[in-house]
């Protein structure tokens, strides 16, 4: 016989965990939906309408407060910013200058170009599509609008603004050639007019260093970002909005790039087709109320 006392049965088995309660009644099925709703916002083609799914987790966003709040620290935990959560919209997100999800636009930019001025007109035509799709505070806050833009209508509303800039800029006796590398628009107007509008090939294709082709980039990577629709060919290519563009416009619109370029008081055709320059001084229409641009009645 041993001299030892045998040990009870379960003395070295693992301590049985007692479950935590959860935490607002959320459980781990509840944080893979909420990851899920986010990984739905960051496909931004994928329209809320179009699958059952991506519509049920929504409802389950606007419905269940708990819900809502487990999905929006998901996406705070990848640095990303909840914009809006809606039908129209899906699970709008942007991401923040130190999300993983921020490097899409960075490479646009390396792939781009190389040259410094030509990252500054690609620059300058993302902000001039944005301008133009929503000229007026009230169409960038009204949910219903939709923008229409050209790649044509684009190049000849920044080329009306550089006219715009040579013309103050003569005016205040500056400098009217400034350098190449100098921020703000001012530095703009002369690197963009001297650059031809399409260039020139043999089979008639706009080069990808002329205006429109920078344009054409652009909104082809607005296109793929789920911010623009093609509706056609016209205009070197013609497009229209999303929800999703006019809440990511509405969320840059405080940047000062965009602030100058607006207040430069060239007025875009609604349809995107051409622009227009403000009536002569001597025209006796009144501004529309509000407007916030010369926008005439």
């Amino acid at each position: 016989m041993s001299d030892h006392h045998a040990e009870p049965a379960d003395a070295w088995s693992e301590p049985v965990a007692t479950p935590a309660p959860a935490s607002g009644g959320v459980t781990p099925a509840d944080a893979a939906d909420a990851a899920r709703l986010v990984s739905f916002g960051l496909q931004p083609k994928l329209l809320p309408a179009r699958d059952a799914e991506y519509a049920d987790l929504l409802r389950r966003y606007r419905e269940e407060s708990a819900f809502a709040r487990l999905a929006d620290a998901v996406a705070t935990g990848l640095g990303l910013v909840v914009l809006e959560v809606s039908p129209r919209a899906g699970m709008a997100v942007t991401a923040a200058e130190d999300s993983v999800f921020a490097v899409r636009m960075g490479d646009y930019a390396r792939r781009a170009v190389a040259d410094s001025a030509d990252r500054f007109l690609h620059g300058l035509a993302h902000l001039a599509v944005a301008a133009m799709a929503f000229p007026r505070p009230e169409d960038l806050a009204d949910d219903g609008y939709i923008g229409r833009i050209t790649v044509n209508g684009v190049d000849a509303f920044v080329r009306q603004a550089c006219h715009r800039l040579e013309e103050r800029a003569e005016a205040e006796g500056e400098n009217t050639d400034p350098a190449t590398g100098a921020p703000g628009l001012e530095a703009a107007w002369r690197v963009y007019t001297r650059r031809s509008a399409t260039g020139a090939t043999k089979d008639a294709r706009r080069l990808a260093g002329s205006t429109t082709g920078i344009i054409g980039k652009a909104v082809a990577f607005l296109t793929d970002s789920g911010f623009l629709q093609r509706t056609g060919d016209e205009g070197g290519g013609s497009y229209r909005t999303t929800a999703r563009y006019q809440l990511q416009v509405r969320d840059m619109a405080g940047s000062a790039a965009l602030t100058e370029l607006l207040d430069l008081g060239v007025v875009p055709v609604g349809d995107g087709t051409a622009t227009l320059l403000p009536p002569p001084e001597d025209d006796d229409t009144e501004l529309v109320a509000d407007a916030g641009l010369p926008f005439h009645a």
